[in-house]
C-alpha cells in the first residue's frame, strides 16, 4: 500500500510523539514507554487525597488514566 505526501504528513503529525519515541529507541535503545517502578514517601495527607480521589473517579491512582 503507497500513500501520498498528504497522507504522510498527516500521520506524522497525528502520532508525533509516537514516532520521536520510536527514532530516540533507535539512538538509544532506552525506551520512553511502558512502566518503571518507582519507590516514594507519601505523607498521610497526600494519601488520603488520593484515597479520595480513587473513590471520587472510581479509577485507581496506580494506573494510568
Amino acid at each position: 500500500m503507497q500513500f501520498d505526501d498528504k497522507t504522510i504528513k498527516k500521520i506524522m503529525q497525528k502520532y508525533k510523539d509516537v514516532f520521536d519515541s520510536l527514532e530516540y529507541y533507535d539512538k538509544t535503545h532506552e525506551k520512553l514507554w511502558g512502566r518503571e517502578r518507582v519507590d516514594i514517601t507519601l505523607n498521610r495527607k497526600i494519601i488520603r487525597k488520593l484515597r479520595d480521589l480513587r473513590k471520587k473517579t472510581g479509577k485507581p491512582v496506580s494506573r494510568p488514566l
